[in-house]
């Protein structure tokens, strides 16, 4: 299986949060200027602890932020159940697959 991609809206929600810079930002969760300005570029995925940390700043669930696309999941025929448990949900193949994992508040 092949490596996917994640993507998030971390520009946009600093923006929405008084045009927060990535310096503000880089200070709130820990990390350096230079770590944010690459997961805005979707060169740096975070780890599940850093996006719980964002998520935490904007005080928005992890979803709002990140998602996860498969790279090439069409041609392996691969799907995942839907978050109710009851059928084939989107995921692998049908859209992209979303971390339903909430920010602890």
């Amino acid at each position: 299986m092949g490596k996917g991609k994640i993507s998030n809206n971390i520009r946009k929600l600093r923006f929405f949060h008084d045009e927060m810079t990535q310096q503000q930002l880089a200070e709130k969760v820990g990390v350096t200027r230079q770590t944010i300005i690459a997961m805005e570029q979707d060169k740096y995925s975070p780890s599940l602890e850093l996006a719980f940390r964002i998520a935490r700043v904007f005080g928005v669930p992890l979803e709002e932020i990140f998602s996860y696309q498969p790279e090439d999941a069409s041609a392996s025929g691969m799907t995942s159940p839907s978050p109710d448990g009851r059928g084939q949900g989107e995921g692998f193949g049908r859209g992209t697959w979303k971390i339903y994992w909430k920010a602890a508040t």
